[in-house]
């Protein structure tokens, strides 16, 4: 809402501010509302680090905003509060993470160390548009995010099972991370990954040594 009125309103957050220039209005269903890249830049004066990730790569992989969209209302608002947290996640680059537990999969990967995998880029095998939540090329290495949203019943299980016949047979590697494994055991699954063939990155030696 534009403007500096303390008004309440009951069970409603109210989020204020002094203008809202054109390209920052939209509609949906005939109620005005804020463009998602605006959104976005508002949620990022309240929301942490890993919060405010979660929302633009959800957002990115939606296709409701793209980094461009970031990139100019970032630069119309200039100095305020959270623009600094929103400008570095949009300088480290898309990555199209799909759910929370995908999220917290890839920052357990470079966390640890590893070179960043292909993250939701689709394959085609036998006819059929396959899409590895993560993939290492180079090592035919495929990591699946098993989060109970999305596989706990019989068709996503079943779902779950052609696709990886379907990588295997391809030649790839499909190791599976649970939520338990990702937040409870992460070292152990970053010794999972490795032992798999998950890539460090290459040490160059330093010839004067």
């Amino acid at each position: 809402m534009p403007g500096t009125a303390p008004r309440a309103h009951r069970g409603v957050h109210v989020h204020r501010t002094r203008w809202l220039d054109p390209p920052d209005v939209t509609s949906y269903g005939g109620i005005p509302i804020t463009s998602p890249a605006r959104t976005l830049a508002d949620l990022a004066s309240s929301l942490n680090d890993r919060a405010l990730r979660r929302a633009v790569r959800q957002a990115l992989s939606m296709r409701r905003v793209e980094l461009r969209d970031l990139t100019e209302v970032l630069a119309r608002l200039g100095p305020r509060r959270g623009v600094r947290k929103l400008s570095a996640i949009v300088a480290a680059g898309p990555a199209l993470t799909r759910s929370e537990l995908e999220d917290t999969v890839l920052e357990l990967i470079v966390a640890g160390g590893l070179v960043p995998p292909d993250v939701n880029v689709p394959l085609v095998i036998g006819g059929r548009r396959v899409i590895p939540d993560f993939r290492w090329p180079a090592e035919r290495l495929v990591v699946e995010a098993d989060g109970a949203a999305w596989h706990d019943d019989k068709l996503a299980r079943e779902d779950d099972a052609e696709r990886q016949a379907l990588l295997e047979a391809r030649g790839e590697r499909v190791v599976r991370v649970t939520w338990d494994q990702a937040v409870s055991r992460p070292r152990q699954t970053l010794a999972r990954l490795v032992a798999a063939g998950a890539p460090k990155p290459h040490r160059v030696s330093d010839p004067s040594a």
